[in-house]
């Protein structure tokens, strides 16, 4: 690093943010003039509050505006924004295949650094998206109904436990809806593409007993909760295991036959109008340290393999033979097709009706 660009980040008070994070203090002072970034996510905000603090306190000068949506509707304020350029900085969203959609149909800008360089292959696509995270599918349950030798550590297990007593729990079973929440499609396609005999005989099983299907986790949380419903199914756990550590009402299971893996997706947007600072933004969330922050604050697994708090090594380890990551790529695709999805839809609303 030349100390000639320090020294004018220097005059602008940046001197230590520039050596911490090893940028090019050129890129530095321009994203400062830049001003803000601004960020289209599907993560709720207050999960991710403590690296928006950090990274503002590291980089004096740059304002994160931040736009907490649900993920499909993220998917399409980008594609009708994009008519008039773009408004986004940076997409960041759990639902991998939207992201993987955007990214292939040219909404996304190519990124190199120090940063995606440490990323595990898996983890990029074009040097344009990237993965973020690691965050398992898990079932969430009402602690306060279900005793410890009754919980459902598998698929079967847990079709077994609703067939043995189905008034019990007739009408408080829960999941995400595919036809609303992006993440909810992208799970639920990826466990039939997984296990397909396991999740349609789960899913009929679930529709026999009254599924009801949210849009959103939160609400299925505060449902579960409440022990209005009882069992969740496909629940994203980066919220349910944060939700967990401070409500006595949720438990939490990881099923040991297949946890299927996701990770948040995010890439800079094609006509980005502060493209230095959500450069800056991007490798701050793909450092070592902003991943440290995401894991230790956010109950996010950290999807470098040299953070030393929760990783993904220690999710492979903790699930062994269960560990099911989605790979980030064009296979993702594969339900966005008009034809395949419509067709999944109506398989999903014939199985979930009840017999």
């Amino acid at each position: 690093m030349s100390w000639r660009p320090c020294l004018l980040a220097s005059a602008l008070g940046l001197f230590a943010t520039c050596a911490l994070a090893q940028v090019s203090p050129d890129r530095m002072a321009v994203g400062i003039a830049e001003g803000r970034v601004v960020i289209y996510a599907a993560t709720d905000q207050n999960i991710v509050q403590p690296l928006i603090d950090d990274f503002e306190q590291r980089h004096p000068g740059i304002k994160v505006e931040y736009h907490d949506m649900h993920s499909t509707d993220l998917y399409q304020r980008v594609v009708d924004e994009a008519q008039q350029g773009s408004k986004a900085d940076v997409v960041w969203s759990s639902a991998m295949d939207l992201q993987v959609k955007l990214v292939n149909d040219g909404y996304a800008q190519t990124h190199r650094s120090a940063e995606t360089a440490a990323l595990p292959s898996w983890a990029v696509w074009k040097n344009e998206a990237f993965g973020t995270t690691y965050e398992p599918a898990v079932f969430v349950y009402h602690k306060p109904a279900l005793q410890p030798d009754e919980l459902p550590d598998t698929h079967a297990a847990l079709i077994a436990l609703l067939q043995r007593t189905p008034a019990r729990f007739n009408g408080r079973l829960a999941t995400y809806d595919p036809r609303l929440s992006g993440v909810g499609l992208l799970l639920h396609t990826q466990d039939a593409q997984s296990n397909p005999i396991a999740f349609w005989s789960l899913v009929q099983t679930l529709g026999d007993n009254g599924i009801r299907a949210y849009a959103t986790s939160g609400a299925m949380l505060d449902s579960i909760s409440s022990g209005e419903t009882l069992i969740g199914y496909n629940v994203l756990g980066s919220y349910a295991l944060t939700r967990a550590e401070t409500d006595p009402g949720i438990g939490v299971i990881w099923p040991r036959d297949y946890t299927l893996v996701l990770s948040r997706v995010a890439f800079i947007t094609r006509d980005a109008r502060h493209p230095q600072a959500a450069r800056l933004w991007l490798d701050h969330l793909l450092s070592r340290h902003g991943q440290t922050v995401l894991a230790r604050n956010a109950g996010l697994f950290a999807v470098r393999e040299d953070v030393s708090t929760e990783t993904a090594v220690g999710l492979r380890k903790q699930l062994g033979s269960a560990f099911r990551p989605i790979p980030i790529g064009s296979g993702l695709l594969t339900y966005l097709d008009q034809a395949k999805q419509r067709d999944f839809l109506r398989q999903w609303e014939t199985a979930v009706k009840p017999r």
